[in-house]
């Protein structure tokens, strides 16, 4: 089991779920807002943390991913068609290419102890390259698993 007694994490992923929506940079035809927690192993340890939170979405984060650590990014995606805009979440577990093999052995223990926490989620992607974080491709995903868009896809 891994330590998610950090109150940071339940704090930041509560406020993720409630915060209401504010018009940003519209990103495509889809998403307005992406926000985003960023949970990391401190040091060596078992311990979890809240690396960061932001509103910068894929490219914030992806500035923080290292090769050598394992991360659960929570994401917060705006979902917006032509009569509605719902909150969709995304959790992201990286695994770095240099992820030493224990740690990578426990990250499959470690994940459902997050998702004890980090509960609401429509889709979930474990990923070890920074091309499978395309925006892109997580858009098609939600699109799949939500099933209630309406309007120009293309």
């Amino acid at each position: 089991m891994c330590d998610l007694s950090d109150p940071a994490i339940k704090e930041a992923y509560e406020l993720n779920i409630q915060i209401k929506f504010k018009l940003k940079i519209k990103l495509n035809i889809f998403f307005k807002r992406i926000e985003n927690v960023h949970i990391t192993y401190e040091g060596n340890s078992n311990k979890l943390i809240v690396k960061a939170t932001g509103e910068g979405g894929i490219p914030e984060f992806l500035d923080q991913l290292e090769d050598d650590i394992v991360a659960y990014v929570y994401l917060r995606v705006i979902a917006v068609d032509d009569q509605s805009r719902r909150p969709k979440f995304v959790l992201i577990t990286w695994i770095g290419d240099k992820v030493k093999i224990m740690r990578k052995a426990k990250v499959s223990v470690h994940k459902s102890d997050v998702k004890r926490v980090i509960q609401q989620f429509a889709i979930e992607m474990q990923v070890f390259d920074r091309e499978d974080l395309d925006i892109d491709k997580i858009m098609k995903e939600i699109i799949k698993v939500g099933g209630d868009f309406i309007g120009d896809r293309d």
